[in-house]
């Protein structure tokens, strides 16, 4: 919940004059310094020494070449430390070499740790420069030695992927590190296509656009603004480029939580950071999957997901009373729309305070029979908390807070802000006592009210105030009138210290504020001494990891958290959604973009507010939502205090379109729990840009109207008002509607215009794919016990082919996603066609969880086929099946193609075959084959 943004961007309007005079003065960001030639600041380090090192890493010394107090004064002496961690992950590490500097803390995100600092470096220490290069079976690290400059290259075919030398241009300067401006730059191939540097809504789509501003700073800004930093921050990019035919990826992962400005010029990329140091890692590819399975592997792989997530989920900020809510759940019932999960905002909290429930709108006893009997039926129920705890002496969270001394300090005392519930102090989550304090709140609040997951908002941290504040004497705060994010603390800006005010400003909520504004100041202290300053934009991080260690010790079950705040390495313990967006059409368009960036971040369990936070959509509009939101990965509808009504029952049309989509969805759900698993193994995003699977097809590298589920799912929906069909660009081969399977499009790599009247949407299944589903269901518990049906696609009309497909199936109440357990089973399945022949068969591993619960194959759906309709030599593991024997059909039915009619041929001819009343245990390995007559 965050209405803040109305104050907030009024606020800010406030600060546009003095934007004008900390441009002219500062030498900070401003709107035209993106395109216009860079300052140079400095000529640059030079290097003294180079060697190895007893792990295998290579440590050297850099000397600054020509001081100067541009920003302060530079650092003197620097270390570089250079390794390769692994066949495919370059480290480039560079900090001062006489002290240590603040870097993301080693226990939040584990790595490994370089060399520390030495104190007695001589300044005039040189020793011969003897290594020129230091190579890796795929990456090569190069150096210049002055001014220094390092590259980065592929062994295979001598792409240069990171270059940070100016080369005597004016695309940029040298390298710069001073105690709180640090600036580096790389030369980029104009033609590549980049995407990353988050979070923020791009207006232009997934790709990154030069000029556009890149500013990372967790912000509690709504997502309505377009080119601002939001609530998370992801400095990491992917970069696709064709060399040749071959197209090639790779990752830039500068690990830095300090706020920074990164200035993309289309050929060329610089860094300004306000603290840290370079923290470089390379991760080589060459696919778009090896990249994320890489940085993956490095940051911490996504979070197991429990089943009962892929469902839907309803939220809004306003359910009163538990009433509205019973309510809600049962029109959805009435209303025929699937349901699993039903949240509440902070309504059912006491005065908007943490682990607390209203004993009149909320009472316990009512509140769990509730619970007792949607969690009899497999629904689950969500609550939010806000990391503020209410400052009040009555209050039994505040009074353990204060006896275990876990909040963030301000001179010595609690720093006082104000959030929902009045005035608040902030739980420092860098303190072990923070944790396991937290711990114990949720685990009483558990108690309490047995809730199924947490979602963690306003963790950026958000503070509706700014400075140093405090609490007004003979008057109520906040006063019960009026919006309740206006400050009503006695505050003073804090200007006194270089952390308040650093010499760079970074272009904070897209007007270069100060980077205290509205929330924590940045002097304030955490544990063992570390600044706000720079822990700033870890705080949502440091979160999830205390409420996962939380949620995780209550029951040993699957955690479920929602965070707003995210950083590298988040998805290892939540989902997010995209904040605060507006039920408009552009909002719509811009959710896809955010949803498969967060993909690549490692945060694959994501998906923005289905119509739209604020108010409020058009009936149309939610239409077209709900068509959407019913494939991203997460998939809510939530709803501000000031929005009308907005559940997706509360317009015939829209019910009508959610009963198609979500339908569709509760069949795709064992597809998508695969999804989840392969997430969680390899990274692998489940929502993705065309380009994940299509990557030598450069007409997919911007696109942002279309996604993948997985490799071979493609949604295409209307995301314009008034339109009754949608072009969609189809990548070479055939595709299969999912809706309808005997409407096909084969495809030479062209767009098509589809028909999609108010209640369609288009989903296509990509060739060579062998899809699991089920029959669906108004809830997953229920959709999940269902019979399966394998859809198998080859090529249409194509006399050979080959397809395959997977099936991950366990307990996701258990923590762990994996096999090995007795509680799990994974499922390979193959497909060939040849000469007529079609077989279809399974390889089983661990198939006792799959038998133990029952599921059957009771359909076998195959797509393509050439030939004609007579079907015989039917053989179900080994042994020859009568037609009609058994309850098991045989039917055929010829194919619609939709294709590109100017090339002058003929539709191809393709069947679609069904094999019905099968009773193949999931658990077992099946095979099964049949002929198709010849075409004559």
């Amino acid at each position: 919940m965050s209405f803040t943004i109305s104050l907030l961007s009024l606020t800010l309007s406030s600060f546009r004059l003095l934007l004008v005079l900390i441009s002219c003065f500062s030498g900070g960001y401003s709107s035209s310094s993106s395109s216009a030639a860079p300052t140079r600041i400095g000529k640059g380090y030079r290097l003294i020494s180079i060697e190895d090192t007893s792990d295998g890493g290579f440590l050297g010394h850099l000397q600054v070449n020509q001081k100067n107090n541009f920003y302060g004064p530079d650092i003197p002496l620097l270390q570089l430390y250079v390794k390769h961690e692994s066949e495919n992950r370059l480290r480039v590490h560079i900090t001062d070499a006489e002290k240590q500097r603040w870097e993301v803390p080693y226990n939040l995100l584990p790595r490994d740790q370089p060399p520390k600092p030495k104190q007695a470096i001589g300044r005039s220490r040189k020793k011969p420069i003897s290594v020129l290069e230091i190579a890796g079976s795929e990456l090569i690290f190069l150096h210049t030695v002055d001014p220094f400059s390092f590259a980065v290259t592929r062994r295979s075919n001598g792409q240069t992927l990171f270059n940070s030398s100016s080369g005597g241009g004016d695309s940029f300067g040298e390298m710069v590190f001073k105690d709180q401006y640090l600036e580096i730059s790389t030369q980029l191939p104009e033609d590549a296509s980049l995407y990353g540097l988050g979070e923020n809504t791009q207006p232009h789509g997934i790709k990154l656009y030069p000029n556009d501003p890149y500013t990372l700073y967790t912000t509690d800004v709504s997502a309505i603004n377009l080119n601002t930093d939001l609530y998370g921050s992801h400095p990491v990019y992917m970069e696709l480029r064709n060399v040749g035919d071959k197209p090639y990826a790779h990752a830039v992962l500068l690990l830095n939580s300090n706020g920074m400005d990164v200035f993309y010029r289309g050929n060329s990329l610089t860094y300004k950071l306000i603290g840290g140091v370079f923290d470089f890692y390379f991760f080589v590819g060459p696919t778009p999957l090896d990249v994320v399975d890489q940085y993956t592997s490095f940051i911490g792989r996504p979070a197991p997901m429990p089943y009962w997530s892929l469902g839907f989920h309803q939220c809004r900020w306003g359910y009163h009373n538990l009433s509205v809510v019973e309510d809600v759940v049962e029109n959805y019932k009435k209303a025929k729309i699937p349901l699993d999960v039903i949240w509440n905002d902070d309504d059912h909290m006491d005065g908007h305070k943490d682990f607390t429930l209203n004993p009149i709108n909320y009472p316990r006893p009512k509140l769990l029979a509730f619970l007792e009997k949607i969690h009899s039926i497999g629904m689950k129920y969500i609550v939010l908390i806000d990391p503020g705890i209410g400052v009040n002496s009555s209050y039994g969270v505040y009074q353990r807070a204060i006896a275990n001394d876990v909040f963030i300090k301000y001179e010595g005392e609690p720093y006082l802000a104000q959030v929902w519930p009045g005035a608040v102090n902030f739980p420092d989550f860098l303190n072990p006592k923070t944790v396991a304090w937290w711990g114990d709140e949720i685990q009483r609040f558990h108690e309490l009210v047995p809730v199924d997951g947490l979602w963690i908002d306003m963790n950026e941290a958000s503070n509706f105030c700014s400075g140093k504040c405090t609490i007004p004497e003979g008057k109520q705060c906040p006063s019960g009138t009026g919006p309740g994010w206006e400050c009503c603390l006695d505050c003073k800006n804090i200007t006194k210290t270089r952390w308040d005010d650093p010499p760079y400003n970074i272009n904070a909520s897209g007007l270069q504020v100060p980077i205290g504004f509205k929330t924590i100041a940045t002097s304030a202290v955490h544990y063992n001494g570390v600044l706000e300053y720079d822990a700033h934009s870890l705080y949502g991080f440091s979160q999830a990891i205390a409420t996962h260690k939380a949620l995780q010790g209550l029951e040993g079950k699957r955690p479920f958290i929602l965070s707003r705040s995210t950083y590298v390495g988040s998805g290892k313990y939540a989902a997010h959604w995209t904040g605060d967006n507006k039920g408009t059409w552009e909002d719509l368009k811009y959710s896809i973009s955010t949803v498969l960036n967060f993909g690549i971040f490692g945060v694959p369990m994501v998906g923005a507010d289905i119509c739209g936070f604020y108010p409020a959509p058009t009936e149309e509009l939610c239409n077209r939502w709900i068509e959407v939101g019913a494939f991203y990965p997460f998939s809510r509808d939530h709803a501000n205090y000031y929005s009308p009504r907005q559940e997706l029952y509360q317009w015939e049309s829209v019910t009508k379109s959610a009963q198609n989509a979500l339908g569709m969805r509760y069949k795709l759900l064992p597809y998508l729990y695969t999804l989840t698993y392969f997430a969680h193994i390899s990274g692998a995003p489940i929502a993705r840009p065309l380009f994940f699977s299509f990557p030598a097809f450069k007409e997919c590298h911007g696109l942002s109207t279309q996604f993948l589920l997985g490799s071979s799912l493609m949604v295409s929906p209307v995301l314009e008002q008034g339109e009754t069909k949608v072009k969609a660009l189809f990548p070479p081969g055939s595709w299969y509607n999912v809706f309808d399977m005997t409407q096909t499009v084969v495809s030479k790599g062209q767009y098509f215009t589809l028909d999609a009247p108010l209640h369609v949407v288009n989903v296509h299944l990509y060739q060579n794919t062998i899809l699991p589903m089920q029959q669906g269901g108004m809830i997953s518990k229920e959709a999940r016990m269902t019979p399966f049906t394998l859809i198998v696609s080859f090529p249409a009309g194509a006399s050979k082919g080959e397809a395959k497909g997977s099936l991950y199936l366990d307990n996701d109440e258990l923590p762990e996603m994996k096999l090995g357990n007795g509680y799990s089973t994974y499922v390979e399945l193959y497909a060939t066609l040849d000469q007529g022949i079609v077989k279809v068969w399974s390889e089983v591993e661990e198939g006792k969880f799959a038998l133990d619960k029952g599921w059957i194959i009771e359909k076998v759906t195959v797509l393509g086929v050439g030939g004609r309709e007579t079907i015989s030599a039917l053989e179900i593991n080994g042994s020859s099946v009568a037609p009609d024997a058994c309850n098991v059909e045989l039917s055929s039915m010829k194919q619609k193609h939709l294709r590109d009619l100017e090339d002058g041929q003929e539709n191809s001819k393709s069947l679609m075959v069904n094999i019905t009343g099968l009773k193949l245990p999931v658990g077992e390995n099946f095979s099964m084959s049949w002929k198709m007559g010849i075409q004559g």
